[in-house]
């Protein structure tokens, strides 16, 4: 079961667990409807180290990227749900449309990333470079998707 942590407590408890030798997967996203797919790819994140962060898009970010009518869910419900997880150890929120900056910050061992993405078209390519993050890129669960789930419910 995962905890809500504020972004400076995410970088003490990062640094303090590398310190004594754990390793940190990291992955981000708006989780605004929990589908199968989520869950695949929560899991195989956590798999991969002894700690797993989800960076979670804020209200504010989720209806940037997504735009009017969304999220669904707040992001206090959103970030419950995820802690209720087991796969899930800690959750944090960012406002910018990017992780990029709190990415940066946190330095996890690991970034997960949907398989939609390469290297070459990670929009945080040159921060995983930098700071010699390990990207891992999970395969999706076909036909899922929050949008899927959406447009299914308003038929």
């Amino acid at each position: 079961m995962g905890t809500l942590v504020s972004q400076s407590q995410i970088v003490e408890i990062v640094r303090k667990g590398q310190q004594n030798g754990k390793t940190f997967a990291a992955t981000n996203g708006c989780f605004d409807i929990l589908h199968v797919g989520h869950i695949r790819y929560l899991r195989k994140t956590k798999e991969l180290a002894d700690y797993s962060i989800v960076m979670l898009n804020s209200d504010k970010s989720v209806k940037q990227i997504k735009g009017e009518g969304r999220p669904i869910n707040s992001e206090s419900d959103r970030a419950e749900i995820l802690n209720a997880l087991s796969s899930v150890d800690y959750v944090v929120l960012f406002e910018e449309k990017s992780p990029a900056k709190l990415l940066e910050e946190i330095k996890p061992d690991i970034y997960t990333k949907g398989a939609d993405y390469t290297l070459e078209t990670l929009p945080e390519r040159d921060i995983v470079l930098k700071n010699n993050i390990k990207v891992e890129f999970i395969e999706f669960v076909k036909g899922k998707s929050t949008t899927n789930v959406i447009n299914k419910c308003l038929k």
